[in-house]
């Protein structure tokens, strides 16, 4: 006959030779049988179930969204690299070196006009040059008061290539340009978070800051840079108005040119730098051209990679842990099941192979549905961030298999654990 529902598998009994006597067949236990038990166990307390599942399901999203969201961002890295670092040249003013004689007679190694030679290169977007004013305990301040406390703020010499360098964007007013320069005009562009420390809210009134006793006109205020943003965190001035007032840069931070270039042009216009601004003594000007952005990349993804992999798997682990947790309670509360199970001829292969299943279905379930809901995550931020949604087909097919090997693996010790279980003992219940 066969089992009763719950059953773990089929008692035949058939007479002996004597018509009396039966013969035993040992029980099966079919593929169809430990499957439908399986699922009887699982739908028979849904709502455990469903809970005991959440684990996996969101240790195998936050695996698929992570791997998801990795591909996709580096997709994203790479352009910015492409778009940013690898059109960014600066060149180094290494007149005198370790001469110091010849670093006073050549204070500055950039020629007056060094924004315009620069930009005739081909491919050169922008060009400037810059130093930081060396001020010493000088201070900024808005108040035309002698002696009024001021800021310890930077003041940097910049040239006005290097605010079209620098990709510097105004919120309020301009920059200044040639003609202020030439003219050594004392006026400066401050930064936003500046700006509101020395009390400067609206150029309407036409207000000043002080270096020291040189009043400079406020003409714009920077709320962004694409590059250099610790501009925003300066007063930045004219060079032609720098070197009047403070001389040259200092011998221990000398001028450096910052040059922007067309994508694909920044090695070839690094090598033609030096000869285009120094024809006499290229030997001064020492180019940095950009690191290769794929070595770079690769150690960013790496480290991406490794960390959101890492959190991935504590996930798995705790949901894991659930499902073990709830296995080993339903095997408390099935005693009596399992014990009427092994007298009427079950194996404790056969209670081990149940629950394991039990187990691997939810596992199977909560990956499958963790799958779906990474899957939707990193199509939902790609569209939010206006990106394009990189997945790999392996991670979307592996992401259920991880889930069911996690049911299996949390199944393992309640389920060895039912399968040891003495049918007398679990009867007396």
């Amino acid at each position: 006959m066969r089992w009763p529902r719950g059953g773990t598998g089929r008692w035949r009994g058939r007479r002996g030779t004597d018509g009396a006597t039966p013969a035993v067949v040992p029980s099966r236990l079919s593929a169809r049988d430990l499957l439908s038990e399986a699922l009887a166990g699982v739908l028979q307390r849904p709502a455990r179930s469903a809970l005991t599942g959440l684990g996996t399901v969101l240790g195998v999203g936050t695996f698929v969204a992570i791997l998801g969201l990795t591909a996709t961002a580096s997709s994203q890295i790479d352009g910015r690299f492409n778009a940013m670092t690898a059109t960014e040249v600066s060149v180094r003013d290494t007149a005198g070196g370790g001469d110091p004689q010849l670093a006073r007679q050549v204070p500055n190694a950039f020629p007056e006009d060094a924004d315009a030679r620069a930009g005739a290169l081909n491919g050169v977007s922008a060009a400037g040059v810059f130093w930081p004013v060396p001020l010493g305990t000088t201070t900024v301040r808005s108040a035309p008061v002698a002696g009024a406390t001021g800021e310890r703020i930077p003041v940097v010499a910049a040239s006005p290539g290097m605010l079209r360098a620098a990709g510097l964007s105004l919120g309020a007013g301009r920059a200044y340009d040639s003609f202020h320069d030439g003219r050594a005009e004392q006026v400066a562009v401050v930064g936003s978070a500046m700006a509101a420390r020395l009390g400067i809210t609206t150029l309407e009134s036409r207000p000043a800051v002080f270096i020291g006793d040189h009043p400079f006109t406020v003409i714009g205020i920077a709320d962004g840079a694409e590059r250099r943003p610790d501009l925003l965190l300066s007063v930045v001035v004219p060079r032609g108005t720098a070197e009047r007032l403070w001389g040259p840069p200092d011998n221990a931070q000398r001028a450096a040119m910052l040059v922007v270039t067309e994508l694909g042009a920044a090695r070839q216009v690094a090598s033609e730098l030096p000869l285009a601004l120094r024809p006499d003594h290229p030997d001064w000007l020492a180019p940095a051209p950009p690191p290769d952005p794929r070595t770079l990349r690769t150690a960013v993804t790496s480290d991406l990679d490794q960390l959101f992999l890492l959190l991935a798997a504590i996930c798995l682990v705790i949901g894991a842990v659930g499902i073990a947790n709830t296995t080993l309670v339903a095997v408390l509360e099935r005693t009596g099941e399992i014990g009427l199970r092994r007298a009427l001829g079950a194996r404790g292969r056969h209670i081990t192979a149940q629950f394991l299943a039990e187990s691997a279905a939810q596992g199977t379930v909560g990956g499958l549905v963790g799958t779906t809901l990474g899957t939707l995550t990193v199509v939902g931020v790609s569209a939010l961030r206006d990106w394009t949604p990189v997945m790999s087909p392996l991670t979307v097919a592996v992401a259920p298999l991880i889930g069911l090997v996690t049911g299996v693996l949390a199944g393992l010790y309640p389920a060895w654990r039912a399968s040891r279980t003495q049918p007398a003992e679990a009867l007396r219940r």
